[in-house]
């Protein structure tokens, strides 16, 4: 099976996991996320964070916007310029007016600033032990964290359920890692550090 077939399965096997624990307890995992992605100490005001609109059964990262932008942090939303671009990020606020962006999920406006993140809460479908995703196949986020990483700080937070969670995703040479991983369970960092040469 080539990587491309391979992931698309596990797409499909994790989609479906994903969707069954969001019948059960989606709005919870949402609110124990929220607080997850808090008690790991790394959002401090004044940071800009980028977060997403949840999309079907995604995990709801809407609690955690709202709080982080009651304590001084700048929440952003991605935007999809074209395809096979890296997204652009415009600010959102509880009282934001979003708009449609199709597939069943919101961006901010047009007249919404646009900002550079400095942490990225990541959506995925899979995730793996060694820290590396797998998202909805557009290569959005990939393109994305490479061209942030490529001009300065940033850290990755993948946000999921812990069903999502899988012994190790295929992955090549353009799949970008998570610093973290946090999901309604608890909170999880990948060491990056590389052997002496």
């Amino acid at each position: 099976m080539d990587i491309i077939e391979a992931k698309k399965k596990y797409r499909a096997e994790a989609m479906a996991r994903r969707d069954a624990v969001y019948k059960v307890s989606g709005a919870e995992a949402g609110e124990r996320l929220a607080q997850n992605v808090l008690d790991t100490g790394l959002i401090h005001p004044g940071d800009v964070v980028s977060g997403f609109w949840p999309m079907g059964a995604e995990i709801d990262l809407v609690p955690l916007l709202t709080t982080l932008s009651e304590q001084g942090v700048t929440c952003v939303l991605p935007v999809i310029k074209k395809k096979d671009t890296p997204l652009l990020f415009r600010e959102w606020r509880p009282d934001t007016e979003m708009c449609s962006a199709g597939f069943g999920t919101k961006e901010p406006p047009p007249s919404s600033p646009e900002r550079r993140p400095t942490v990225v809460l990541a959506p995925l479908l899979a995730f793996d032990k060694e820290g590396y995703r797998i998202g909805y196949g557009g290569g959005y986020y990939d393109r994305t964290l490479a061209a942030l990483r490529a001009v300065g700080s940033v850290t990755v937070i993948g946000v999921a359920y812990a069903v999502q969670e899988v012994e190790a995703v295929p992955r090549d040479g353009y799949d970008q890692p998570l610093d973290w991983i946090v999901t309604e369970a608890g909170a999880r960092k990948f060491d990056r550090r590389t052997e002496p040469a």
